[in-house]
């Protein structure tokens, strides 16, 4: 059996999804932090370490909303092999659903080494675009080394994304990286990954090896899957977690509207990953699963099947150019119908108006999540006074090389409010022809290189910051 093959059947012989709450317990102390294991030591995956992922529902009933429940050192690894020169905890702590249920997430925390005590004043929450329906593919197995490297498991983003985490650091912030579909894996499920990441914060203010000084700035960012869990914190901010003071945001590739990517999708080379999506948001909203189980036909049953336990790269690979709708039976289009439709409208970003400064990047020609619902909901925003939205349009790149070219601008961007630089009051739409034209992407690119290397080579990262 391969090890994909062990895992996925793994994650369906134990299931992602937490026991039932029990009778609430008094709350606990943190608890201490264990030590990292000895060098050479593979890390479990969520699915076999579930003292850790998956609490006893009691303390995480008991526990309040960001409350650390467990913590551990970790190893933080470059491609599940090459060890980077940080400091890496992970932590698991109490969350909430959007049912209002205690459930448990897990984060992991990241810090330049040799930084200060006191004195590190910068947290950027980066959101992963883990795409995927198993927790083997969340980014706090898939940055440890000795994970399986993600060009095996299908977590190809999340396995790439730790040389845009290596970047952030060595601007001198600490971040934190929350599993953000939480412990049913739930892709795609906006508002609950909002929550994951709001909590994920209040865990990192929280943990004392962290040193996060008091006043320290709070950024967040994220792309395509990660601007989902992204611009959701972003809108549940003031409701969920008034008392964080973020900062400012920064999100590119935005799935704004989930009904709008099923279109796109059906019949398209991207319905395979969105196909995921629509089991991932189904295990978050049970009127939903029972109406895919109820109205799915025999290959849609078994695509599901297929698709349950896999990450990223084999989700978009398996069942491209598929007929989404066709799976469904029953007249009309499947969406039309009272569940889906309103499961869709809980999705859709707009209902609420960050109070925090945004950056949006998008690719007019995206193939995945299509620009008209971006534009609409920057002028949603907009329409709220004291909306402050920076809004860049770039019409050469498409969804995947925006995810590489965009970060950069975003980063700058954001650096310059964590910096305390404040944001350009009101709104502004940009359009250019490709970002990587700005000559200040490009020097901040050859810095990056810089800042890859040099981490690989065990310099330490954000030591001293570069701004």
């Amino acid at each position: 059996m391969t090890v994909i093959a062990a895992l996925s059947a793994t994650s369906i012989a134990i299931g992602a999804a937490p026991a039932a709450v029990g009778a609430p317990v008094p709350p606990a102390a943190d608890p201490q932090v264990a030590p990292a294991p000895p060098f050479g030591t593979l890390p479990l995956p969520p699915e076999l370490d579930r003292s850790f992922y998956a609490p006893p529902p009691a303390a995480v009933a008991a526990a309040r909303p960001g409350q650390i429940l467990n913590a551990r050192r970790i190893s933080l690894a470059a491609l599940s092999v090459v060890p980077v020169a940080v400091d890496a905890w992970q932590v698991s702590y109490r969350s909430t659903n959007t049912r209002g249920q205690a459930i448990p997430a897990v984060a992991t925390l990241l810090t330049p080494r040799g930084s200060d005590p006191g004195r590190t004043r910068r947290l950027v929450a980066w959101q992963s675009a883990e795409d995927s329906t198993a927790q083997y593919c969340a980014p706090s197995y898939v940055l440890q080394q000795g994970s399986v490297p993600g060009n095996l498991s299908g977590s190809v983003d999340s396995s790439l994304e730790v040389l845009q985490i290596a970047s952030l650091l060595a601007t001198g912030s600490s971040v934190v990286v929350a599993d953000h579909e939480g412990p049913q894996s739930a892709f795609a499920a906006g508002p609950l990954a909002g929550r994951i990441v709001l909590d994920g914060i209040r865990a990192a203010r929280a943990f004392a090896p962290l040193r996060l000084a008091p006043d320290a700035r709070i950024g967040m960012m994220g792309y395509s899957g990660g601007a989902i869990a992204t611009g959701w914190a972003a809108e549940l901010q003031r409701s969920y977690a008034p008392e964080l003071a973020i900062t400012a945001a920064a999100e590119g590739g935005v799935p704004a509207d989930i009904r709008a990517l099923v279109d796109l999708a059906n019949r398209n080379l991207g319905s395979g990953l969105i196909m995921a999506g629509i089991i991932g948001v189904s295990r978050e909203y049970p009127e939903l699963a029972r109406f895919v189980a109820t109205r799915v036909n025999p290959l849609g049953r078994a695509l599901i099947a297929a698709k349950n336990p896999l990450c990223l790269t084999y989700q978009a690979a398996l069942a491209p150019f598929v007929d989404l709708k066709g799976l469904f039976t029953g007249p009309g289009d499947p969406l039309d119908q009272p569940v889906p439709r309103r499961v869709l409208a809980q999705l859709k970003m707009g209902s609420t108006v960050p109070t925090i400064p945004l950056f949006v990047y998008q690719s007019h020609p995206d193939w995945i999540a299509p620009v008209g619902p971006v534009d609409t909901l920057v002028r949603t925003y907009c329409a709220a006074p004291g909306a402050r939205v920076e809004y860049l349009r770039d019409h050469f790149s498409e969804h995947i090389s925006l995810a590489v070219a965009g970060f950069l601008p975003a980063m700058l961007w954001l650096n310059d409010r964590l910096d305390g630089r404040p944001a350009r009051a009101g709104c502004s739409t940009t359009d250019v022809g490709t970002i990587a034209g700005d000559p200040a992407v490009r020097q901040a690119f050859v810095a990056q290189v810089g800042d890859v290397i040099g981490g690989l080579f065990q310099r330490r990262l954000g030591d001293p910051p570069r701004r």
